[in-house]
């Protein structure tokens, strides 16, 4: 399940996508206009920021700003940065202890299998893709 923070860490991405021009953009407008706490951004953007996603200044004229074209991000990246796992079994989380029964079960194989396609799919999709999704 993707948390919270992944999907706050889109929305901001996708702000900053939609509205930093030339410029950095406060970190206050992007919490006004995503109706989200900006304490709760400010615990977000260091995990952005250490995965190189975005850059920030402080001081007037400060704020935050994309790295890169928003096609060149893709939700994988985006959601690695945020999440501590999108494995959907502990036994295949990033730095987990080999299960004693994995030579015997008869699930990893599907486990596995989804775990492939979710990343694949994660990786297929870009921040670009997002911006250009219409809602009726």
């Amino acid at each position: 399940m993707v948390s919270t923070r992944g999907r706050y860490a889109l929305r901001v991405l996708i702000d900053l996508a939609n509205n930093q021009k030339d410029s950095y953009v406060p970190m206050k407008d992007v919490a006004v206009r995503q109706g989200v706490s900006l304490k709760y951004l400010e615990q977000i953007l260091p995990l952005l920021k250490q995965q190189n996603l975005v850059v920030g200044i402080q001081g007037k004229g400060g704020g935050y700003r994309l790295t890169k074209k928003p096609e060149e991000y893709t939700i994988g990246e985006i959601l690695q940065a945020t999440e501590k796992d999108l494995a959907p079994v502990e036994c295949l989380a990033e730095g987990a202890l080999t299960c004693p029964r994995r030579s015997e079960c008869k699930t990893i194989a599907f486990w596995e299998g989804l775990k492939n396609t979710v990343d694949s799919y994660l990786n297929s999709k870009t921040l670009a893709d997002l911006l250009q999704t219409e809602y009726s």
